[in-house]
């Protein structure tokens, strides 16, 4: 287990370069643990953040994916893809305050995200934390894998698969509660706690979803583009708290 380090919230923020989504398959930097409160998202534009969005590579000249609109991060649902934090963090809160300004529809929280494009083409190998409408708080697991209590009643699968993160795989991890979310239009507050190889979940102050046995334990943090306009207001990292008994 590597030492937690001191950093400044410069250093943070530039801890691993923004580089083309290609350059970014080689290796994680070092993930650093945050000391304090801080945000991801300054509220004016996405310094920290590199957006990796498939369709703009054969046109450039698509519309952006995410951008920022009277204060908020708005990931505008199409061209799909994800924006990704240029730091790599481990054992940290994760602080997310979204909406859906209309229709429902998907989105998710990536943690752990490290290789781009690692299933379908698209989504980076991470464990994503679901934001969509009713399902808030599921676990999809993305080329990585989580462990949960009730395995079999949470994780169904079809005949034939098994539980993983490739293609084929069951990979879907059901949350624990029903009607944690807000009506559509009000915003949710998503918490995440990493630590260690463990996820544990918050929706609205419920815990929705708790996993063990990680993958990954560190890696950057990623936010989707899933064919739905969603706002985030806020979008924060901090220092563990004391583990709760």
């Amino acid at each position: 287990m590597l030492a937690r380090m001191r950093v400044s919230p410069v250093a943070l923020l530039i801890a691993c370069a923004a580089l083309p989504a290609g350059a970014l398959a080689a290796s994680l930097p070092d993930a650093v643990s945050p000391q304090r409160m801080m945000p991801l998202f300054n509220g004016k534009d996405l310094t920290g953040w590199t957006a990796d969005v498939p369709a703009r590579d054969t046109d450039p000249a698509l519309p952006a994916s995410f951008v920022v609109r009277g204060g908020l991060l708005v990931s505008l649902g199409e061209p799909r893809g994800h924006l990704l934090t240029d730091a790599c963090f481990r054992d940290y809160r994760l602080e997310v305050e979204y909406r859906f300004p209309g229709k429902g529809g998907n989105c998710g929280v990536l943690v752990h995200a490290s290789r781009p494009r690692a299933l379908y083409k698209m989504f980076p190998q991470s464990i994503e934390v679901q934001m969509q409408s009713g399902d808030a708080g599921d676990f999809w697991c993305i080329q990585e894998d989580i462990e949960v209590k009730d395995m079999a009643a949470r994780r169904p699968r079809k005949p034939g698969e098994k539980w993983g993160g490739a293609e084929g795989d069951a990979r879907r991890i059901l949350n624990l509660t029903d009607g944690s979310e807000k009506p559509l239009g009000e915003w949710n507050t998503l918490v995440v706690e990493a630590r260690g190889r463990s996820l544990t979940v918050w929706v609205n102050g419920d815990l929705v979803n708790q996993g063990a046995n990680a993958t990954a334990d560190r890696g950057r943090i990623a936010l989707q583009a899933e064919g739905t306009e969603v706002e985030f207001r806020r979008v924060e990292i901090g220092p563990l708290p004391a583990p709760r008994n």
